[in-house]
C-alpha cells in the first residue's frame, strides 16, 4: 500500500492540474469502489472549483468551493493518471514489480475546465473517495482519533517521549499506531529505526526516562523519522507493485534501502559484517540488523 511519502508525492503530481480548476464533468463507470460512492457523486462534484489540494496522513484532500471537502484513499493499487489537452496518458516505465493500466478499471474520471483530464485507476479497488463537510473533516470517521502529522515540527523526542512514555509495546508496532502517529507506514519506520540504531522489539516507553523525559534517542529518531520521509519525497517515494505517481513516472527510493526488503543481505554499515534479518511484527515483515540496532 502506498505509504506517506507515494501519497505526497501524487498530490504534488495532482496539484497543478487540479488546483483552482473546476469540474466540468464527472464519469463515474461504476457504483463503488471499496465502499459504496457518494449518493450523487457525480452530480454533487459537476460544477464545483478545487480551492485546495492537500494531505493527511495517506488521504488525499480536494477543498471544495461548497463547503464539502472528496476525501480520497489510493487502496492497494488506485493510481491517477494526468492527460493535458492534446496528449497522451504517461504510461508507466521499468516498475519495481511491473503492471500495465487496463481502462477497464479506469472507475472515475474528472474533466476539468481546463480541458485536463484527471482518471481514477484501481485494479484491486481497495481505494475509496467520499464527500465530507470541510467544518467537520477532522471528526469524521475518516480522521477521527488519528494522530499527528510525522511531517513538520510537531514530532519532536519530547512528543514522542509523552506519547510512549510507560508503553512495553514494541518500538516498532507503537510508531505505526495511527492514533498516535499517523501516515507512518512499514517501510520508513524500518529505515527509520535502522538508521537510529533502534531495535524494532525495544519497548517503546524506553524512549523516555522514568520521569517522562525524552531520551537523546527519542530526539535522534524524531529528526531522522522526518530525515527519511523528506529524503522519500525528493526521491519520488517508492515504487512498490502498483504504485505510479499521477504522471506515470516512477518512484525510486526503494534504490536506497538500507535494510527495508535486504533479507540476507549484508548490512551496509561499514564493518558491521552482519546480514539483514526479517521478524514478523503484528503480520508486518519487519527488516533490520540486530548489531547495529540494539534493545537498550
Amino acid at each position: 500500500m502506498p505509504e506517506l511519502p507515494e501519497v505526497e508525492t501524487v498530490r504534488r503530481g495532482l496539484e497543478p492540474a487540479m488546483l483552482g480548476e473546476r469540474f466540468a464533468h464527472v464519469e463515474q463507470n461504476r457504483p463503488d469502489l471499496r465502499f459504496p460512492l457518494p449518493e450523487r457523486f457525480a452530480e454533487r462534484l459537476t460544477g464545483r472549483r478545487i480551492e485546495a489540494l492537500s494531505r493527511r496522513a495517506k488521504y488525499l484532500i480536494a477543498d471544495l468551493d461548497d463547503g464539502q471537502a472528496l476525501v480520497m484513499h489510493l487502496g492497494m493499487s488506485g493510481r491517477f493518471i494526468v492527460e493535458a489537452p492534446g496528449t497522451k496518458p504517461t504510461e508507466p516505465g521499468a516498475y519495481y514489480n511491473e503492471i500495465g493500466r487496463h481502462l477497464i478499471h479506469d472507475h472515475v474520471v474528472f474533466h476539468l475546465g481546463s480541458g485536463a483530464r484527471v482518471t481514477y485507476n484501481d485494479v484491486r479497488r481497495f481505494g475509496f473517495m467520499d464527500l465530507v463537510p470541510r467544518a467537520g473533516l477532522e471528526t469524521s470517521k475518516h480522521f477521527a482519533g488519528m494522530g499527528i502529522e510525522p511531517l513538520g515540527n510537531e514530532l519532536s523526542g519530547e512528543l514522542l517521549a509523552k506519547l510512549f512514555s510507560g508503553k512495553i509495546a514494541p518500538l516498532k508496532a507503537a510508531l505505526l499506531d495511527q492514533r498516535l502517529i499517523a501516515g507512518l507506514g512499514n517501510i520508513y519506520v524500518c529505515e527509520a529505526l535502522f538508521r537510529a540504531g533502534l531495535h524494532p522489539e525495544a519497548e517503546a516507553g524506553t524512549l523516555a526516562t522514568p520521569t517522562g523525559k525524552p531520551r537523546e534517542k527519542a530526539h535522534l529518531l524524531a529528526q531522522i523519522i522526518r530525515d527519511v520521509l523528506e529524503e522519500a519525497i525528493a526521491a519520488g517515494g517508492s515504487t512498490l507493485r502498483d504504485f505510479a505517481h499521477a504522471d506515470g513516472s516512477l518512484g525510486y527510493f526503494q534504490h536506497r534501502f538500507k535494510v527495508y526488503d535486504r533479507e540476507g543481505d549484508s548490512c551496509v554499515t561499514p564493518g558491521c559484517g552482519h546480514l539483514v534479518k526479517r521478524l514478523v511484527q503484528s503480520g508486518r515483515s519487519t527488516f533490520y540488523c540486530e548489531s547495529c540496532q540494539k534493545r537498550g
